[in-house]
């Protein structure tokens, strides 16, 4: 068993994004005292975009052959796959950006969803080939997009949810700490909003689709 954790904050290991998946690391280790619960970190920042090896395999009818899985992004996105084939647990870090999510994200998604890997397409629309397994995701944003104080829009955790589902994942759980630019004391009550969250955590088969 193990924890993939994918780091998407241009600030690094001093973001608020990465100091709450922390949190939640440290609440499911406390949870399988028995399993060790490995943690994998993937820096998303560093990763490269998509090139064009990788999209004339998309675009392709048929699966690239081993030869060409070296080829450009391909080696890349095959290493990313395999590492979330094998986690029992994925814990995404992300901050938000202009309401959804960073460029950083979007570049891990555009390399771990990929048709005939991840998700192969049906008559009935795409059908996700990864078994079900535990995500959190880990949200920091300047300002406030849920509960009462909610002043901006969120694009980031309808798009998160509906993207998982599309390579099978399903069991979602979106903890937030919101409004970092709102000052201390505004900051300090998004915290412990989400330290309680992560403490109320039930780790049964059904996880909430949101706390905040």
């Amino acid at each position: 068993m193990s924890i993939l954790r994918i780091r998407c904050s241009p600030q690094g290991l001093s973001s608020e994004s990465y100091r709450l998946s922390e949190r939640i690391i440290q609440r499911l280790q406390a949870n399988q005292p028995g399993d060790k619960l490995d943690v994998i970190d993937v820096d998303a920042t560093r990763l490269p975009h998509a090139d064009s090896d990788y999209a004339a395999a998309l675009s392709s009818p048929a699966d690239p052959l081993d030869g060409q899985l070296e080829l450009g992004t391909l080696k890349e996105s095959a290493r990313q796959i395999q590492l979330l084939t094998d986690a029992s647990h994925l814990v995404l870090s992300t901050p938000m950006h202009n309401f959804t999510v960073p460029s950083s994200l979007k570049v891990w998604l555009d390399h771990v969803v990929r048709v005939r890997s991840t998700f192969r397409i049906t008559p009935e629309g795409k059908r996700g080939l990864l078994a079900n397994r535990p995500v959190y995701v880990a949200i920091a944003s300047g300002g406030a997009f849920s509960g009462d104080n909610a002043g901006q829009p969120d694009f980031l955790t309808p798009y998160l949810r509906h993207v998982l589902a599309t390579i099978g994942l399903h069991q979602i759980t979106f903890i937030s700490v919101e409004g970092t630019a709102r000052g201390p004391e505004f900051l300090e009550a998004a915290r412990k909003r989400a330290d309680a969250a992560i403490a109320a955590l039930s780790f049964s088969a059904t996880q909430p689709a949101f706390a905040v």
